[in-house]
């Protein structure tokens, strides 16, 4: 056995021998929500293999073992490193193997002790220990101690209801100090860290100030504890005799033989369930928590939670519904009314009334509007609720993360409501409304529970029809709902959720799309609200595209509104400022606003209506990118140095665009003789390949054929043309695969004056899609393979490959 510590006092003749007779090494048994102490015989229960080993070794051979708390008691293999060093040498009285495979071994604490080191052994914990006699000073100070903790355990005892009295007697016999601390220690109820604080202590003196201080402040806590205990009691006492009058109150009341209905707000409220028509098994719910409500005193708080329940049912409609118009020429009036294009959603909706007029009620399917901010998805819901001549109810799903949020809670919650679904339904007071859920992929989920996974039963059409709410508790029928989402990007949605609805695509608007957009819809409301209807302002078509061209970049129409409201803003304050220096206005004074107005009120334009630069350049070309605001140009630039043979990627680039930029060399080396390249391109260069606008993330595989053409470029050192964009995604074989967006991308080009565009062969089908507003001005090529692309963004080669390929032939 190693030395004890430094600080301790020289070892008697008794300790010396007790040392000598345990081994070094001792087997560790790592103990679960327990502390034992020195003179402690103790039951301990073993079921760990681990442990079943270590006691089994100790029991065979020197008996001793040592006992050390785990430090956190939920671990169920531990480490050294989760294991107290400090702890119990102990030796094994008795011990007693249980039927289920337990162990039950009956241990006597010797002495404290100490970790010095774990052995390498695996089939349990081996340590080397070195065992703690703490240093003993019979002085005044000591005696004081003593008797100051003897009288504190008594007060303990006397207040705690866990202790039992005899517990003093047996105390009140120990003698010496050591042994009559730790019995004092093990009877005190107290966390693990804080029981194993004594064990850490290094003299006597030490350890009795540490119990002192626990024992002072367990009595200060079992005294409030009391205190309050007395109060709960006086009031439960109160309480009980309120309740024990009321009840005698209510059995008079049976006996003079009043009606239980003769409260006037419990009649209101069975007059209130009847006209509700609910169905037969809610109504019986509401009539039970009625019952029950006549039963509760009125100020409980039970009494609150039981009438709210109560109001909800009553509020939320059970039969009640709008008619439809299901006049088609009259829906497609109002959907052309208040939307220009959106041709696909309003024939989608279009389809929905004609098959309602043939069977009168059909489980609708639910509709995802998916597209860039600003095109019209939200007001599109409007105008549907409006046409079909329905309720209108938007939710908001943004940045909900809660699960409960859509379902309810519970009502053993204080301030419970149910989910939004049901006060949607609530708000809008029919069975049959048009809820709106907006921004359904801005959802997010958090330990609070995932909402999209509680939509799946909202927006599947064979399960809605009996939505169970946590806080309603029954089943309630949303098949009648038209529900609509909205969404901005597609793949954010989950796949299941996706899978429940139609996805109807919105894409971005063509110039000619906004400018009659600003003409039918924009521009009047915008005069109206800025008090211009009567002063004959005329805004010219040049003006409102100047506006489109140079103030705003965008899908949507958004911006386009906040320019054009400027622009009323300062006509207004022209239309004063002249009023008020020459008195009221004449009737035939106009104000006609052109494109030089539109640049005095917007100042300098934000944006270049072609900032594309089409000059030939080396290293550079034009890619196709689209975000969830629309498409964009993409400028990939590529440089060749002398360097150590490494491909440098720069502009913010996501891991998929770094791989696709990594194919795209590897390719050209692989390819290098059949591209008419140096093959040794490579060696000694560095290739630096950037995409300007750093500061912006960006990500996904469809800039990989541009990427390839950059560095074809500046290796060959040919220029390439800027007047022709490309997407799509390459492999290392050197085959072009499919991308999405491509309405999008090509809107993109077309507002850039970009001529030619190389998509996928694999694209081609969906250009079918695409209206030919789009497609119109802009030469589409569909090429399947890189070497495809080659003629188009290099002119200079283009003859040089004919005549090659007439050649083959």
């Amino acid at each position: 056995m190693t030395d004890n510590y430094g600080e301790t006092e020289i070892l008697t003749e008794n300790q010396k021998s007790f040392i000598d007779d345990i081994p070094d090494l001792l087997p560790v048994l790592p103990l679960r929500d327990i502390v034992i102490y020195p003179y402690m015989i103790f039951p301990v229960l073993v079921g760990r293999e681990q442990s079943i080993r270590a006691a089994n070794y100790a029991a065979e051979k020197t008996k001793y073992i040592f006992l050390s708390t785990q430090i956190k008691s939920s671990i169920e293999d531990p480490t050294p490193a989760d294991i107290y060093p400090e702890g119990t040498i102990a030796k094994i009285v008795q011990i007693l193997k249980l039927p289920n495979g337990l162990m039950k071994i009956l241990v006597d604490g010797l002495v404290q002790g100490r970790i010095l080191g774990f052995t390498d052994r695996k089939d349990f914990f081996e340590a080397r220990i070195e065992a703690v006699f703490p240093k003993v000073e019979i002085d005044h100070e000591m005696n004081a101690l003593v008797r100051q903790m003897t009288q504190l355990f008594k007060d303990y005892v006397k207040i705690s209801r866990n202790v039992p009295n005899d517990t003093i007697a047996a105390f009140d016999n120990i003698e010496e100090p050591d042994r009559k601390l730790f019995y004092a220690a093990a009877n005190v109820i107290q966390p693990i860290e804080v029981k194993q604080s004594l064990l850490q202590k290094i003299t006597l003196k030490e350890q009795y100030y540490e119990l002192i201080k626990i024992l002072n402040s367990e009595i200060d806590i079992l005294k409030i504890e009391k205190e309050i205990d007395t109060k709960v009691q006086e009031n439960i006492a109160k309480t009980q005799r309120k309740f024990i009058i009321q009840e005698q109150i209510k059995i008079l009341q049976d006996e003079l033989g009043e009606d239980e209905d003769a409260s006037p707000e419990f009649s209101k409220l069975r007059d209130a369930i009847k006209k509700a028509k609910m169905p037969q098994e809610v109504e019986a719910k509401a009539m039970e928590e009625l019952n029950k409500l006549k039963k509760t005193p009125p100020m409980s708080p039970e009494s609150t939670v039981i009438r709210n329940y109560l109001d909800w049912l009553i509020d939320v409609p059970w039969s009640k519904r709008t008619k439809d118009n299901l006049n088609i020429k009259h829906v497609q009036k109002i959907l052309d009314e208040d939307h220009f294009g959106l041709e696909k959603p309003k024939e989608r909706i279009i389809e929905h009334i004609a098959v309602l007029n043939l069977v009168k009620q059909m489980k609708g399917q639910i509709l995802c509007f998916v597209g860039p901010p600003g095109v019209g998805k939200t007001s599109l819901g409007k105008s549907i609720a409006r046409a079909l001549g329905r309720k209108f109810v938007r939710i908001s799903l943004g940045g909900v993360r809660d699960e409960a949020e859509i379902r309810g809670h519970r009502r053993t919650y204080i301030g419970s409501m149910p989910g939004k679904i049901i006060q949607s339904m609530k708000r809008a007071g029919t069975i049959n409304p048009v809820i709106l859920l907006d921004e359904i992929d801005k959802m997010s989920m958090d330990f609070r529970g995932d909402p999209s996974a509680a939509m799946l039963e909202v927006l599947d059409p064979e399960q809605n029809h009996s939505f169970n709410d946590h806080y309603l508790e029954v089943d309630y029928d949303l098949s009648q709902v038209l529900f609509i989402t909205t969404a901005n990007v597609r793949y954010n949605i989950p796949l299941p959720l996706q899978d429940r609805m139609e996805i109807i695509e919105l894409p971005g608007y063509l110039e000619y799309d906004k400018l009659e957009i600003a003409k039918r819809h924009i521009l009047p409301k915008e005069l109206k609200a800025h008090g211009l209807i009567n002063k004959k302002v005329t805004v010219t078509d040049e003006a409102i595209r100047k506006i489109i061209r140079e103030y705003t970049r965008e899908s949507g129409v958004r911006n386009l509104e906040r320019e054009i409201a400027n622009v009323c803003r300062k006509i207004a304050r022209d239309i004063v400022l002249k009023e008020s220096s020459n008195g009221k206005s004449k009737a035939k004074t106009k104000y006609l606003v052109d494109e030089n107005k539109v640049e005095e009120y917007l100042k300098v334009p934000r944006y270049r209506y072609s900032k594309h630069s089409k000059t030939l350049k080396v290293g550079s070309v034009t890619g196709l990118a689209w975000t969830s605001t629309g498409g964009e140009i993409l400028n990939v630039d590529a440089a060749v140095m002398i360097g150590p043979g490494k491909l440098t990627l720069t502009g913010q680039l996501g891991n998929v665009m770094k791989e696709s930029a990594h194919a795209a060399l590897s390719y050209l080396r692989a390819h290098a003789k059949e591209l008419h390249l140096n093959p040794d391109f490579f060696k000694g260069k560095e290739i630096h390949v950037h995409l300007p606008e750093g500061a912006i993330p960006k990500d996904g595989p469809s800039a990989g054929i541009a990427m390839a053409m950059a560095m074809y470029s500046a290796v060959s050192g040919i220029p390439a043309s800027n007047n022709v964009a490309m997407t799509g995604e390459i492999t290392l074989t050197g085959s072009i695969l499919a991308i999405g967006g491509l309405t999008e991308k090509l809107l993109a080009a077309k507002r850039n004056q970009i001529e030619t565009v190389l998509i996928p062969k694999e694209n081609e089908i969906d250009l079918k899609e695409i209206p030919d507003e789009v497609k119109e001005g802009i030469k589409i090529i569909m090429i399947e393979r890189i070497e495809d692309a080659i003629p188009y963004v290099f002119p200079s080669l283009k003859k040089s490959v004919k005549q090659k390929r007439k050649s083959k032939k």
